[in-house]
């Protein structure tokens, strides 16, 4: 519909400058808007906030608390897990800043720590639990019981699995087809139950140690499941929703200037990643990765592996395909290689992660 010319009288009792005066702050104003928003977020992970558990997997409740009041302060958008995942997939944007908080195993510190934090802040959070602790009351878990009062309170409950497996190992006598099969009816039964003791079933598992192979995706995408990991990296409109990233926040890692950079980092589009899979029997493995043209200056982008530089073959600049190798061996039962590249005019760094698994089943370093 056509305005009529009194809706824009006043504008005509402005003399010129003033009014490009105004059209530049309403084109800076529309601007600001268009950049509040992104097609981007960050998953964090976290396991104990206590000070007494292991401490590759633990942060203090003060750290923690820490990490939440920055999020608070510095302008980011908590979301649940579920609302940002269903976002990405329709290719929805979302406030940029906008961060996901997860929890794995169900430790009995998210309850008595975390919970209480989050709640003031309201913050929305996730956990997934691995059921057959809890069915076992095993000490440092949650009860039932407590898992039900913070789904009433709105907590995303979701899927870890009965027995935390190693999935991407054969047991004596399986194949891969057994092992699939077996591990299907683990999550699901794992699935039922959660939804009889919550009400919920979120379809949403996070695999164990962030352990997953190309057979283990498809068996998820057959189920209807988005599958969670545990390389670092943010997630995006084109991330891979039956292996999604996440970045670790205790630890080595609980150090507040890494979360600020974790916090705010954007998702690679990634065309080509090859070989896909993370199983692999070499010990230092090359892969192949081209990425989409993006607010970044591909001469910029760096890869890691163990904390090292990785030199990078180009194969084709304009189509930013390169080839990556460590000089190094692992020797680790999981490692990763991570590339990096600042995006054009600010701080914030584009990150991928590329998690490599060992085939073999003797070592769980």
């Amino acid at each position: 519909m056509i305005s009529s010319s009194n809706e824009f009288a006043p504008l005509a009792c402005l003399k010129p400058g003033l009014i490009v005066l105004l059209a530049l702050v309403l084109i800076s104003l529309l601007s600001a808007s268009q950049t509040s928003a992104a097609e981007h977020a960050v998953i964090s992970i976290y396991h104990h906030v206590a000070d007494d558990t292991p401490p590759s997997t633990s942060l203090s409740p003060a750290r923690f608390k820490e990490h939440m009041e920055y999020l608070r302060d510095d302008g980011y958008t908590v979301l649940p897990l579920d609302t940002v995942i269903t976002a990405m997939r329709n290719r929805e944007q979302l406030p940029d800043k906008t961060i996901v908080i997860t929890f794995d195993d169900g430790y009995t510190s998210i309850f008595t720590e975390a919970f209480p934090l989050l709640q003031s802040m309201e913050f929305p959070f996730t956990v997934f639990i691995n059921t057959e602790p809890i069915n076992a009351g095993r000490q440092g878990y949650m009860s039932w019981n407590d898992i039900r009062v913070m789904s009433e309170a709105g907590v995303l409950i979701a899927n870890h699995m009965i027995n935390h497996p190693h999935m991407t190992d054969n047991l004596p006598g399986e194949n891969d087809a057994t092992r699939v099969e077996r591990l299907r009816q683990e999550m699901l039964l794992a699935e039922k139950q959660i939804k009889q003791e919550t009400g919920q079933s979120l379809q949403m598992l996070a695999y164990p140690y962030g352990e997953y192979d190309s057979l283990l995706k498809e068996m998820l995408a057959d189920e209807g499941f988005v599958g969670i990991a545990q390389h670092s990296g943010a997630i995006g409109f084109y991330s891979d929703f039956l292996a999604l990233p996440r970045f670790p926040l205790a630890g080595i890692y609980a150090g507040m200037e890494g979360v600020r950079t974790k916090s705010q980092t954007l998702s690679f589009h990634v065309l080509e990643q090859e070989p896909a899979s993370p199983v692999t029997d070499i010990r230092n493995p090359a892969v192949t990765l081209q990425f989409a043209p993006g607010d970044f200056n591909p001469a910029y982008i760096a890869c890691y592996a163990g904390g090292e530089p990785m030199t990078i073959e180009w194969l084709d600049r304009d189509a930013i395909r390169f080839r990556i190798q460590p000089e190094q061996d692992f020797n680790s039962r999981r490692w990763g290689y991570n590339c990096t590249a600042p995006r054009t005019g600010d701080d914030r760094f584009y990150w991928y992660s590329k998690l490599w698994i060992r085939s073999t089943t003797d070592n769980r370093q």
